[in-house]
C-alpha cells in the first residue's frame, strides 16, 4: 500500500467530525428538554397546597385493594380579589365549607373506576358530634375529620385527598376555553349569579361555577350532583382532547391552574393527580361507573333541617364492593336523574 492509498484509507475511517459534533448537539437538546421537564413537575407539585387531610390511628377501615380518593369541591374564597368575586357571583363569606364530596375508586387490575357522589345533606355519624350533615363535618374539623366521617359511613378506606376552591375551578374551566353543556330547562339562580336558557352551549368558568353550585331546582341537592358530574365528565373530555393537549397555550396553563388551585394530602403528588386524572377520563369516556349513594328518604333534623338518609342496605353493598376492589352490582347504581320524582 503506498502513501497515498495508506492516507485514503485513514480517512476513511476516521469518525466524521460533522456528525461526531450534530450527535452531542442533539444529545444536548435532549437533556436539556429532560431538565426543564423535571424541573416543571417539581414547580407543579411545589405549587399544590398541602394538609394533614387524612385521619391517623389504627381504627381506620382495613387497607383494601384498588386507590380511592375523596374529592372535594369547597367554597374557599382563598385568593379572589373583590371584582373575582363580583363575577363568580360567589359573596364575601370566609372560611372553607363543602360544595361537592366524592368518593373514586381506581381499581387495582382492569377493572372500571367508580366515581360516587357523596351529597353534602347525608345525615351521617360526626365522630364527636353526633348525628348531623356530612357537610357539617368540614365545618366543625377541616378535612381531616370530613375525611374520617366518609371512612366511618362507608367502611372504605381513604387513599388521597383532593379539594378545590371556587376560584380555581372557575380558572380551570377557562384555561381550556369552556365546557359544552346541554342544559334541559332554564336556569334562574341569581344567588350564583346564573342565568341560562335551555340547550347545548359552551359555559365559561363563572358560568361553569353557577352551573354545579347551584340549588334552585324542584329537587335541590340531587339536581346538583347530577350536574357535578355531568359537568366533572365534559371537563375530563374536553381537558384531554387533542385541541387542549397538543395546544400549550391550553394545555400550561391547565397545569398551572390546576396545580395553584389543588389542595392535598401531605403524601400526595402532582403524579398522583395524574393518575387520578387518567381514572377520571376512562369516566367521562364511558369506561367507568357513576353513581349517588342509594337512599332512601329525604328526612328532617330536629331543627327542622332537610336531610338525605341513605338507604343502609344498598349503600353498604356498594362499599363493600369498593372496600374489595370487586364490580359494583348493578342494582345499587343510582341514576339521580329518576329520583325523586
Amino acid at each position: 500500500m503506498n502513501y497515498s492509498q495508506q492516507q485514503h484509507y485513514y480517512e476513511k475511517s476516521r469518525p466524521p467530525v460533522r456528525r461526531k459534533r450534530r450527535g452531542r448537539r442533539v444529545l444536548g437538546v435532549l437533556v436539556a428538554l429532560l431538565l426543564v421537564l423535571v424541573g416543571f413537575v417539581v414547580y407543579v407539585d411545589m405549587s399544590l397546597k398541602r394538609e394533614n387531610a387524612l385521619p391517623s390511628g389504627d381504627d381506620r377501615p382495613s387497607d383494601g385493594p384498588g386507590t380511592n380518593w375523596l374529592l372535594v369541591g369547597s367554597d374557599s374564597r382563598q385568593g379572589l380579589g373583590a371584582q373575582r368575586r363580583t363575577e363568580l357571583g360567589v359573596g364575601e363569606a370566609a372560611g372553607r365549607r363543602t360544595d361537592t364530596v366524592m368518593l373514586v375508586h381506581v381499581p387495582e387490575g382492569s377493572g372500571k373506576p367508580t366515581m360516587v357522589s357523596l351529597p353534602r345533606d347525608s345525615y351521617v355519624s360526626v365522630p364527636g358530634h353526633g348525628e348531623d350533615k356530612l357537610n357539617a363535618a368540614f365545618a366543625y374539623g377541616g378535612s381531616q375529620l370530613l375525611t374520617r366521617t366518609v371512612e366511618d359511613a362507608t367502611g372504605v378506606r381513604i387513599d388521597h385527598y383532593a379539594e378545590i376552591g371556587l376560584g380555581g375551578f372557575a380558572g380551570m374551566t377557562d384555561a381550556i376555553g369552556g365546557v359544552n353543556l346541554c342544559v334541559d330547562e332554564p336556569m334562574h339562580d341569581p344567588k350564583a349569579n346564573l342565568d341560562l336558557q335551555p340547550g347545548c352551549q359552551n359555559l365559561g368558568g363563572p358560568q361553569a361555577l353557577g352551573y354545579v353550585r347551584s340549588r334552585a331546582t324542584a329537587r335541590g341537592d340531587l339536581d346538583r350532583v347530577q350536574r357535578q358530574r355531568e359537568f366533572l365528565a365534559a371537563l375530563t373530555e374536553k381537558a384531554s382532547s387533542p385541541g387542549v393537549l397538543l395546544n400549550p397555550f391550553r394545555l400550561f396553563p391547565l397545569i398551572t391552574n390546576t396545580a395553584g388551585a389543588f389542595r392535598v394530602d401531605q403524601g400526595d403528588h402532582v403524579w398522583h393527580l395524574a393518575s387520578l386524572a387518567w381514572a377520571m377520563n376512562g369516566i367521562a369516556s364511558g369506561q367507568g361507573v357513576t353513581t349517588t349513594v342509594p337512599f332512601g328518604e329525604f328526612g328532617e333534623t330536629d331543627g327542622g333541617a332537610s336531610v338525605v338518609e341513605w338507604d343502609q342496605d344498598k349503600a353498604e353493598t356498594l362499599f363493600r364492593a369498593l372496600a374489595t376492589d370487586t364490580p359494583v352490582p348493578q342494582e345499587v347504581i343510582t341514576n339521580t336523574a329518576s329520583m325523586g320524582n
